[in-house]
């Protein structure tokens, strides 16, 4: 990692083109969140916004999913990747936290729920305006950050790691940006004229 670069300064017009963006996950409270983000693991957003429609009409709170078991749940979620194990997350999950005001949301409060890991968490508590424990490392940031050079490797929780020592607490949500740049720009072939990064990018200063 350079460390010639002020990341705090360097990552400014990324949280500017960014700012109060919301995740592409179309949720309506923090519960449709939670569920959305245990089901969005290894699937496409797009999916799950589709899924959710009917999943909420069968299951508006958490108290209502609490009372589900598989083979109800199996009606509305069978073609989510990996919904066996999600199905049985969920139960444990409802079972655990019983009602919406009991939804825990700080880091180590919503990875001890089964299917929340420290991405999930991170999402969860950047949505609904909690102060970042933690940097969210998604597979476009497993890209785009070693690509700007302000971390290594493919390792998330190194990247997460090395991003959280780049930048002060304050700054720790630029994850998601990382994120919307690789949805929107920075994509398997980046498109690199339009990046507000190119200045400070690591990537594009090799092509030059």
């Amino acid at each position: 990692m350079s460390q010639t670069i002020n990341w705090t300064e360097a990552i400014q017009p990324l949280i500017q083109k960014y700012k109060g963006k919301k995740h592409p996950l179309d949720y309506k409270s923090t519960y449709q969140l939670l569920v959305m983000v245990v089901l969005s693991a290894q699937d496409s957003d797009k999916h799950i916004n589709q899924v959710a429609i009917p999943f909420f009409e069968a299951f508006p709170d958490m108290s209502a999913l609490a009372k589900a078991d598989a083979e109800m749940l199996f009606k509305y979620i069978s073609t989510v990747r990996n919904f066996g194990n999600k199905t049985k997350w969920l139960m444990e999950l409802a079972q655990t936290v019983k009602e919406d005001k009991n939804i825990p949301l700080t880091m180590e409060g919503l990875t001890a729920l089964k299917g929340i890991g420290r991405k999930s968490a991170n999402v969860i508590m950047r949505e609904t305006g909690k102060e970042a424990e933690g940097v969210i490392v998604d597979l476009h940031v497993v890209r785009v950050a070693p690509r700007l050079g302000i971390a290594t490797g493919t390792d998330p929780k190194k990247i997460e790691k090395q991003i959280m020592e780049a930048v002060p607490q304050k700054y720790w949500g630029v994850g998601m940006d990382i994120s919307f740049l690789g949805r929107e720009i920075c994509r398997p072939t980046p498109k690199c004229d339009e990046c507000p990064m190119k200045k400070v990018c690591a990537y594009y200063k090799a092509l030059k």
